[in-house]
């Protein structure tokens, strides 16, 4: 499976050239560090869904706008068999969240308020999960597997067929139950 996370950077960077903004201005208005968005410019890391907002907000753009957005304002359709790209968050650290894969359902729908991914997910050994929060919210349906979501001080375990829907503004992480592979549909609604 290809892994097109690289564009994301290049996108950011593209952007905000475009616009005559700094990377200090974009620092300013989102509160990252100038250290931060340089290395998402420079796809050194991807970083989680929260940091991604705050730099779309800073730019003035809407998140799916660096997921390979198009004009398309009527449906947009997404084949199976043309979901074999997909795009890696992590949360800043170097082996952070590299067991997820997300393939964006609506990349091409100009205009949209939510973001939905099918998520496979890979076992994790790592047990002191970073969580992280940002505006909006999240609705997660487990298709296969088993996964356990740590949302603020509670834990919550889902199995197929079980769903979640919370505010993403309290701290959170979703990863597989141990040594669990998973795939979810989850559904990111962010307000502009």
């Amino acid at each position: 499976m290809t892994n097109h996370h690289t564009i994301v950077g290049f996108k950011i960077k593209g952007i905000r050239e475009s616009k005559n903004i700094t990377v200090e201005e974009v620092s300013e208005r989102s509160g990252l560090s100038v250290e931060q968005i340089i290395s998402i410019e420079n796809d050194e890391f991807l970083p989680s869904l929260g940091p991604l907002i705050k730099i779309a907000r800073a730019l003035g753009v809407r998140l799916g706008t660096f997921l390979d957005d198009n004009d398309d304002l009527g449906p947009v359709v997404c084949r199976a068999e043309e979901r074999n790209e997909s795009i890696s968050f992590s949360n800043g650290t170097s082996d952070a969240r590299k067991h997820m894969e997300y393939h964006s359902l609506a990349k091409q729908k100009a205009g949209r308020h939510m973001e939905p991914f099918l998520i496979d997910i890979q076992p994790s050994e790592k047990k002191d999960f970073k969580l992280s929060a940002h505006e909006g919210e999240e609705f997660i349906y487990v298709m296969k597997g088993e996964i356990e979501i740590d949302y603020g001080k509670e834990k919550y375990i889902l199995k197929e067929g079980d769903s979640i829907y919370y505010d993403s503004i309290v701290q959170h992480h979703v990863h597989g139950a141990e040594n669990t592979v998973a795939q979810i549909l989850a559904v990111v609604y962010i307000p502009l």
